[in-house]
Parts: C-alpha cells; sequence; structure tokens
C-alpha cells in the first residue's frame, strides 16, 4: 500500500481516494499484532488499536456508508443505537473474537467500499443531519460533499491516533508498516 493516495481525476476521485487510504492507513497500523497488542492501552489516552479500529468501523457505518447507500447495513448486530448515542464505541469495544487480521480484513472491506460508492457519489445531495447532541441543531442537511470531506477529515484523525499507539507498542511507524503489509522489504540504509 503506498503511503501516498494515486493520481487522481476528478472531485469524487480524490475523496474516494484520500478516504479509502486513510482507513486502509488504520489497517496498516495493526499489522503484525497480537491479541494481546491490539487491547494494550500503552499511551496516556487509554486508547487501544484494537478499540479505536472498531470505533472507526462503527463511526464509518453510520456516517458515510449510511449516507452513500441507505441500504448499507452493518455486519448483523455489531452496532446499536446505545452504540450511537454513546458517541461511538470506544475502549471496550474490542470483541472477543477480534484479532488484528480480523479487523484489518473489515478495514480493507470497508476501504473498497467506499472508494468505489463515492466515486460516483452525488456531491450535492442533501444528507439529513442526524439528532446527536454534537451536531448542530440549526441545520437540517448538509450536502453529500461535507459529508464525505468530514469522513476523510474523521478518518485521518483516527490515522494519526493509530500510528502514536503503534509507535508506543514497539516503534514501528506508517513507512515501515505499509512495506510490512505489503511485504516489501525495507531498503538498506
Amino acid at each position: 500500500m503506498p503511503f501516498l493516495t494515486r493520481t487522481i481525476t476528478s472531485e469524487n476521485d480524490g475523496l474516494s481516494a484520500f478516504a479509502a487510504q486513510q482507513l486502509r492507513q488504520i489497517a496498516a497500523s495493526l499489522h503484525g499484532l497480537s491479541d494481546e497488542q491490539i487491547r494494550s492501552t500503552p499511551s496516556a489516552s487509554g486508547m487501544s488499536l484494537g478499540a479505536l479500529a472498531r470505533h472507526v468501523l462503527f463511526v464509518s457505518s453510520k456516517g458515510l456508508l449510511a449516507q452513500l447507500d441507505p441500504e448499507f447495513v452493518p455486519d448483523s448486530g455489531a452496532y446499536d443505537d446505545a452504540d450511537w448515542a454513546a458517541g461511538g464505541i470506544l475502549p471496550g469495544a474490542v470483541r472477543p473474537g477480534d484479532t488484528a487480521q480480523v479487523l484489518i480484513d473489515e478495514l480493507r472491506a470497508q476501504a473498497d467500499w467506499v472508494e468505489k460508492h463515492l466515486a460516483t457519489a452525488d456531491l450535492e445531495r442533501p444528507v439529513p443531519v442526524p439528532d446527536q447532541p454534537w451536531f448542530p441543531d440549526d441545520l437540517d442537511s448538509w450536502p453529500m460533499r461535507w459529508v464525505a470531506l468530514h469522513a476523510v477529515e474523521e478518518y485521518a484523525r483516527h490515522a494519526g491516533h493509530a500510528d502514536i499507539l503503534r509507535e508506543s507498542i514497539d516503534g514501528k511507524g506508517a513507512y515501515e508498516l505499509n512495506d510490512l503489509a505489503d511485504g516489501v522489504a525495507a531498503p538498506v540504509a
């Protein structure tokens, strides 16, 4: 997975490329970790990489994915309205069956889905503002373009947090992890 996105050709293409790339960066941060490591909380934030990945999957499925395709349904029983009301599942969110590979596969699948569907989305389509306390109550809707840009920003924030958590676990950074995830040997210094 390259550290930079591919060359883009349009606004939709750019939004889809950057949203998918940030999801894939979060997936790369999990590469090679044990079950114990994805559950560890190595920094002052109290967040584990596994919980961060689950949060991103949750926010994406309730936000961007649901807006791109109203028929989109996240995996059965994964998240409920209480999770959404709480602002997304966070610290205790890692499921008993979660492994680094399970989370990587889910993040990559979501990245592929976002890349495909955002590439053809109507960016002018009005999207209702959810009835949650952290959203403005003086707006009825915002354009799909805003939702997509907000998703890129949200994913990027969490990808940066994932970088910090991973570096706190074993010192590996994003460039090295991208190479490891792709099976590319790091250059010899």
